[in-house]
């Protein structure tokens, strides 16, 4: 009977309809029609009452607005399988703690002898849960739930392996929602940041003294991002802010001062004008008199007036010409003061923590640094080398060809220096020709090694003056930090450990 052609068998269902007196409903039809044919057919797709259950499903959350636009394509393209992917994603949301125990206790008394979890793995993934949740931050609550009660079950004698699977598998589902929202936050407030320290660039075009800022803002707010990076820029922009805050309100004071200064110079032009406007009326009247007089004696007194007003404006022209020169001479010692600052604060915003002329830190940033990765190595417990080096025969090099080339020639090294080192590794300049390099998480053969390959890369490219082409090397002592040692102390051994390397031929690398 399975095979009739399927336009008979809906005849033969039509006839027993109106035999049998049934409505011709659906259900009656494919009932009957199953009969006659002796198959059943597939339930149609129920799209109607699906998308009725579409528009009350909450869309609040990004993890809710995913599984919402996935439910939606689901139900357009009649896919079971997408639909049944969606609700587990949805039943992974709505994870309550005491379904999950529940599910977790019946699969345990349901199935004798069910695989546990290893102790040592189960505490590792507790521990990988409990460490990803602080990069979350606060907002999904519900995360947090999971992570507590999955890090609980984790932690109970023979977790059973199924039950930590699904568990497991619905928490990693709701986190890759949780990360991906993070990582959009943080891009977003990258560029905020960016759009602030540009827009302080732009709004102090005449303010030259913050440039230094805006751009070591901008680049510790370039990924990648790093505590390291984020402290030291915090500590030199602290030391900045100090010193230009200084500077600049000498820098305002000198300037308060020239106007009052251009001030004094408008009034006593005023005078002058004043002054000349008062001689030409006495000489007017003055020449007025002598042509309405007739004899010698009405002249006489005019005369005398005439020549008493042009003596005291001789006088008052030749005390205004002191005092506008006086003036002007204050004028520009304080214009030359003003530019004076504006340079002074220039170079404190790019030199706060760095040599002027390497770029390397100096002393006070090596002393900061220094601080900083001795901190962190014994929190980690991690190693951390220092070297001293120094170049060798400075002082002839200085000497023959000049102080120009032996600043040169430091500059050579230090920026060979940053192109070997790792990012993490710091460079500074401890005083005339000698260096201080810090490599944090270094065992000391490997800070050897480390310095060895910086002396084969000054090796390879030499240093320039005119058309000479010059060898520079160093000698170094390197030196992993002690348990108790301080950094003065580690510095004393890495010095003593560079003096063994000169007597014992230059171009050396000794480890103490």
């Amino acid at each position: 009977m399975a095979d009739r052609p399927a336009s008979e068998i809906a005849r033969e269902t039509l006839k027993q309809l109106a035999a049998r007196r049934l409505p011709p409903t659906p259900e009656h039809y494919r009932a009957l029609y199953e009969e006659i044919s002796g198959g059943r057919t597939p339930a149609p797709f129920p799209e109607t009452h699906l998308r009725g259950i579409l528009r009350v499903l909450p869309a609040q959350t990004p993890a809710q607005k995913r599984l919402l636009d996935q439910f939606e394509r689901a139900v357009a393209h009649k896919d079971w399988a997408l639909l049944q992917s969606v609700m587990v994603g949805y039943a992974g949301l709505g994870l309550s703690p005491t379904a999950t125990a529940a599910a977790a206790g019946g699969a345990q008394a349901d199935t004798p002898g069910m695989a546990a979890l290893p102790k040592e793995l189960a505490e590792m993934l507790a521990r990988l849960v409990e460490t990803t949740l602080p990069a979350l931050g606060e907002e999904d609550v519900r995360i947090h739930d999971m992570a507590q009660q999955l890090v609980a079950f984790l932690r109970e004698p023979d977790p059973p392996l199924s039950t930590v699977q699904l568990m497991l598998g619905n928490f990693s589902y709701r986190l890759s929602f949780a990360t991906e929202e993070q990582a959009a936050i943080r891009a977003r407030l990258l560029e905020l940041l960016h759009m602030v320290f540009e827009n302080i660039a732009v709004l102090s075009a005449d303010d030259r003294w913050l440039q230094g800022q805006a751009e070591a803002l901008k680049a510790a707010a370039t990924p990648p991002i790093t505590l390291r990076r984020l402290d030291g820029v915090q500590s030199r922009l602290k030391d900045v802010i100090i010193k230009q805050g200084e500077a600049h309100g000498r820098s305002l004071e000198a300037q308060e001062q020239m106007k009052a200064l251009l001030a004094s110079f408008i009034e006593r032009l005023a005078k002058m004008t004043a002054a000349s406007g008062t001689y030409h009326e006495t000489m007017e009247r003055c020449a007025t008199q002598i042509g309405q007089a007739t004899t010698l004696e009405e002249i006489a007194p005019v005369l005398q007036e005439a020549m008493q007003a042009t003596r005291n404006m001789a006088l008052d022209s030749r005390l205004m010409h002191t005092e506008l020169q006086e003036l002007r001479t204050r004028t520009e010692q304080r214009q030359e003061e003003i530019l004076r600052l504006q340079e002074e604060l220039e170079q404190v915003s790019a030199q706060a923590r760095h040599d002027p002329l390497t770029g390397a830190l100096n002393r006070k940033g090596l002393d900061e640094a220094m601080e900083r990765e001795i901190a962190r190595a014994r929190r980690l417990g991690a190693p951390l080398c220092l070297a001293l080096l120094d170049l060798d025969n400075f002082k002839e090099l200085n000497d023959r060809l000049g102080h120009l080339s032996g600043d040169a020639a430091l500059v050579h090294l230090a920026e060979v220096a940053r192109a070997v080192m790792r990012p993490q590794d710091l460079l500074a300049r401890y005083g005339g020709e000698e260096f201080v390099l810090l490599l944090p998480d270094t065992a000391l053969e490997n800070g050897v090694a480390a310095m060895k390959r910086l002396q084969r890369e000054l090796s390879t490219r030499l240093f320039l003056q005119g058309k000479e082409k010059v060898l520079i090397t160093f000698s170094a002592g390197v030196v992993q930090l002690q348990d108790t040692e301080n950094s003065t102390e580690a510095l004393l051994r890495a010095d003593a450990a560079m003096y063994l390397a000169k007597r014992a031929g230059k171009n050396r690398v000794v480890a103490a």
